[in-house]
């Protein structure tokens, strides 16, 4: 399972491009703003997808406390079944939000860079991407994060109409470090 911090109507559209030019499979009623369903109900989800990997979304519509989408997350990277392999962590401009450490960040130019981006997928001093859902990613072991600017966004440089570049970019990034095989539209 991929997760993804974001889950607004245009991260959907732009995810379900992804996801269909990886091979992958979204759980597209995961996504909303906030995040409209609880952990069981993803995991039963999750457990009924036709194939893997799953791209899974959660929105905390801009709450830096820890909302129902963070404890959504949290069941399912604690649930036994669960095999996340990677997250998405989109950059917001929240404020209060702690942040998370990236592993490296796809810019908005589609770059591949060692720091983290902001909401715009410019590059910033340092590892700590901020956003609205990211910060309970740090009590967790997770494989590999990859930073992003707010998906499908970036003035218009992820939009689904030219193909999500980013977002595509960002999952292909995971499925190569999970060594799960990559597909080109299914």
């Amino acid at each position: 399972m991929i997760v993804v911090t974001d889950g607004d109507s245009l991260a959907r559209r732009a995810l379900q491009m992804a996801a269909r030019r990886t091979g992958c499979r979204l759980i597209s009623r995961s996504a909303g703003n906030p995040t409209p369903l609880g952990g069981v109900e993803l995991v039963e989800l999750i457990q009924s997808a036709r194939y893997d990997p799953v791209i899974v979304m959660f929105d905390d519509n801009g709450d830096a406390s820890q909302s129902h989408a963070e404890q959504a997350l949290s069941v399912l990277l604690t649930h036994p079944q669960m095999d996340v392999i990677g997250v998405v962590a989109v950059a917001s401009h929240t404020e209060g939000a702690v942040g998370t450490a990236v592993d490296f960040s796809i810019t908005a130019g589609g770059q591949l860079v060692q720091t983290a981006v902001d909401k715009e997928g410019e590059p910033v001093a340092g590892y700590i991407l901020c956003g609205d859902t990211v910060d309970i990613l740090e009590r967790y072991t997770i494989p590999v994060i990859v930073g992003v600017g707010d998906i499908g966004k970036m003035n218009g440089r992820d939009a689904p109409e030219r193909g999500s570049p980013i977002s595509t970019a960002a999952i292909q990034a995971i499925l190569k470090r999970g060594k799960v095989g990559l597909q080109e539209s299914r």
